[in-house]
């Protein structure tokens, strides 16, 4: 798919990797969505002036579908279509087991996984009639290893391997490619807090060294949203920690 002119929703897209790959993208010249709980800063929407394209903020939480179906109504009433879907809104509410309740797990499977659900399905419709569209799932290595204290948020990744996997198989002969990336350890606002100490032990795991970079995953995005013969991938970016 050629991105130029493209319509892009990024869910979660005020910060880190959503606000990224939204730059990414406006910076190949597509028009971009981006979105948030609450509302955006002037100071982030004029970072995209330099873009010739044009940039809406829809408000929204995509764990409630009525938002999510308003969302995707809003892009298509001022841009015409929605072509590409990239599912990043994201929570963490890290615990152990023993100490996690009932609302610790649903609570992050309700935005992560049933977020992605209703983004998906409310796109499906218009690009199923275009037949054409690229959706992209924002996962983590943790979907696939798993981590100590974060099993709600491996349960939502892992499941969105499978729900990407699944939706894929549906939806590919209407030409719309489905697709997965798991991101490894990035920087972002949560690893600006860990320890030294911390980061040393989690380089040790990396085999290239080094801590990722969001423009590093924004890249990997657009990639896989320009192909129209890759679908049902899981594609890790990770600095080698995953690989077998």
């Amino acid at each position: 798919m050629e991105i130029k002119g493209k319509n892009v929703i990024i869910t979660g897209s005020t910060r880190g990797i959503g606000l990224a790959i939204a730059h990414q993208f406006a910076s190949l010249g597509a028009n971009i969505v981006l979105n948030g709980r609450s509302q955006v800063s002037e100071a982030i929407l004029s970072e995209f002036e330099k873009y010739p394209v044009q940039v809406l903020f829809i408000a929204g939480d995509v764990s409630n579908l009525v938002d999510a179906k308003d969302m995707v109504n809003q892009t298509i009433e001022k841009l015409g279509s929605v072509d590409i879907l990239i599912n990043n809104a994201g929570i963490t509410n890290d615990k152990i087991m023993l100490k996690m309740t009932q609302e610790d797990f649903e609570s992050v499977l309700k935005i992560n996984l049933t977020g992605t659900f209703n983004m998906t399905q409310s796109v499906l419709k218009p690009m199923t009639k275009a037949r054409q569209g690229a959706i992209i799932n924002i996962s983590s290595v943790v979907g696939l290893t798993g981590n100590v204290g974060q099993a709600n948020y491996a349960a939502s990744k892992a499941g969105l391997i499978g729900f990407s996997k699944s939706v894929a198989r549906e939806v590919a002969g209407r030409g719309i490619c489905v697709n997965v990336i798991a991101p490894g350890f990035i920087e972002s606002d949560m690893t600006e807090v860990v320890s030294e100490k911390m980061k040393s032990a989690i380089l040790e795991q990396i085999p290239l060294k080094r801590i990722g970079k969001a423009e590093e995953v924004a890249r990997l995005t657009s990639f896989l949203a320009s192909q129209a013969y890759i679908t049902g991938q899981v594609i890790a970016i990770d600095g080698g920690m995953t690989m077998q």
